[in-house]
């Protein structure tokens, strides 16, 4: 909810959640315009405050996951199935450790949050085997002899319910180094460092380490960081956020998502308790930089997905549209995308009569294959 200011059910106790809540939320990056010296843009498929643009994605909260919720306990099937079509996955644990492995509440500092991580790392492997080790000898026996290429197809086709690619088996079946090997060879150890991968690379997922204002989990999370290197893991108080940005609505405050501070407008206005609370959320943004909710969003999208933001334009001589509006649209591409791919992105017919495509900033003429780049600002170029 602090994510998207969705109104759903928040309780310290388990399957709160029982169902996927679907909202919006937004990534925050500095805006082109005031790289290029603009006093502004007109936002349309996003919205621009003091420079910072916020470019709308999906988030969904799904059911909490349980161990054993590949076998079906507790709400793990719904929880699972909700996350098929994920693209990455931002996991919150209570890093203060007073939550049990049931979503129970215990006292702060007796649950070891790491165990939190990796439980929820081999659940979601577990139920990956469980889908792609069905049939696995008779499915492998019919590859044996088949090109790389045929493999690569097949084991997609297998996977397409969870929204994996070709690209990602690609880079599973190298990671694992199984690219050259015959299936039918693989034995369940094999079977099972290739999905690991498949994991990463298909699913990444970010840790939020929430409930960091509780003190027990400042130590908590430095063992984190230092124990699961590999990871990225964010430091977060969904709660403080929540609480800025419900003053914010009420004018209280002056808050933008993502800022690491916050001013309080008018003092006087506020209770005696508010201003606490607001203490409180603030000593904890000194320390770790913000609340960490926006960060989390952020790291994910543009560290675990890898995109990148361009601006389609249509004046590149004033980085307008057809009605004169400037830089109204923010698109958020994987990074690789090419131009022809955008200008499909835009409109296929435009992909279709695609001639050239303009670099608004250096106006030089850029080809179909050209790669875009973070903060390109491009005119197509059609022939229909």
């Amino acid at each position: 909810m602090a994510a998207t200011m969705v109104p759903v059910a928040i309780e310290n106790r388990p399957f709160v959640t029982l169902e996927p809540n679907t909202g919006i939320g937004y990534v925050r990056k500095r805006c082109i315009h005031t790289e290029l010296g603009l006093p502004n843009c007109n936002a349309r498929n996003s919205f621009c405050i003091r420079g910072e643009r916020f470019i709308p994605v999906v988030l969904v909260d799904v059911p909490g996951l349980v161990k054993g919720a590949h076998k079906g306990r507790g709400l793990g099937n719904r929880f699972l199935d909700a996350i098929r079509q994920a693209e990455v996955i931002i996991h919150v644990v209570d890093a203060s450790g007073s939550t049990d492995e049931d979503g129970r509440y215990i006292k702060p500092g007796y649950r070891d949050p790491i165990e939190d991580v990796i439980a929820i790392e081999q659940e979601y492997e577990e139920w990956m085997y469980s889908i792609l080790s069905r049939d696995w000898s008779r499915f492998a026996r019919a590859l044996d002899h088949a090109e790389p290429g045929q493999l690569v197809e097949a084991l997609t086709k297998r996977l397409s319910g969870l929204s994996i690619r070709r690209e990602h088996v690609a880079q599973a079946l190298k990671l694992a180094k199984l690219e050259s090997s015959r299936p039918s060879s693989w034995r369940e150890e094999e079977l099972r460092e290739f999905i690991h991968w498949l994991r990463i690379v298909a699913k990444p997922m970010i840790i939020a380490a929430n409930k960091i204002d509780i003190p027990e989990a400042k130590d908590l999370y430095k063992r984190m960081v230092k124990e699961l290197k590999d990871r990225i893991i964010i430091p977060v108080t969904a709660l403080g956020e929540l609480i800025l940005r419900k003053a914010a609505e009420k004018n209280y405050i002056d808050y933008l998502p993502g800022d690491p501070e916050f001013r309080i407008k008018d003092p006087s206005a506020l209770t005696l308790q508010q201003r606490r609370a607001l203490e409180l959320v603030a000593n904890v943004m000194k320390e770790f930089g913000g609340t960490g909710v926006q960060q989390a969003i952020n790291e994910a999208v543009f560290r675990a997905l890898n995109m990148i933001v361009v601006y389609p334009v249509e004046d590149p001589n004033r980085f307008t549209d057809t009605k004169g509006q400037v830089l109204p649209d923010a698109y958020l591409v994987p990074y690789g995308t090419k131009v022809i791919d955008l200008a499909y992105m835009i409109h296929s017919e435009l992909g279709k009569g695609f001639l050239y495509a303009i670099d608004a900033k250096s106006k030089k003429r850029l080809s179909r294959d050209y790669v875009l780049q973070d903060g390109d600002v491009i005119k197509i170029v059609s022939a229909l």
